[in-house]
């Protein structure tokens, strides 16, 4: 269960994109990361894109982009990405740079987001990937602690709803 901030802002009254920005202003404060970003997507259509982002300030880099087919190169590229497909559980990166292969792509990480230490957390249904909550810091390593792996865990089940509220209203052409 979500904390009671988070659970009001996935319950209000707006449109699915008002409450998922909401959570993501709960959601990188709570964990004191320098971004929370959302990428959301069309299981049926294999299309995603990162929709939705807070960052701490403006000198953090802003990653949305445009749909874009994800099946393609990107699970060769990105082991990251290869799990979230496969619906395995989030993945809590405390260093890119002591990361092995077989987690992540540093270069594609450094190339792509520029981060330091991130958590992949997938939102995923019936073997369906939905999206990904991507919390993460530059500049240096950050351990990842129980209570934070549980809000995470706890904030992916929440969003799953409003997610596919989202979707549901998503041209993704």
């Amino acid at each position: 269960m979500p904390d009671t901030a988070l659970a009001a802002a996935l319950a209000a009254p707006t449109p699915p994109a008002q409450r998922l920005q909401a959570a993501l202003d709960l959601i990188g404060p709570h964990l004191g990361v320098d971004r929370c970003f959302l990428y959301v997507r069309d299981p049926a259509r294999a299309r995603g894109r990162i929709a939705l982002v807070w960052r701490l300030d403006e000198a953090v880099p802003d990653p949305r982009h445009p749909w874009q087919d994800d099946t393609g190169s990107l699970p060769a590229e990105d082991p990251l990405f290869r799990a979230a497909l496969a619906t395995q559980p989030a993945v809590f990166v405390d260093d890119v740079y002591a990361a092995g292969p077989d987690v992540l792509n540093q270069e594609f990480e450094r190339r792509t987001f520029g981060h330091r230490a991130l958590v992949h957390a997938h939102i995923t249904a019936d073997g369906q990937l939905w999206g990904i909550l991507q919390p993460c810091v530059f500049g240096h390593p950050r351990h990842w602690s129980a209570a934070d792996r549980q809000y995470l865990t706890d904030a992916t089940a929440a969003l799953l709803p409003v997610v596919q509220a989202y979707m549901a209203g998503e041209d993704v052409g």
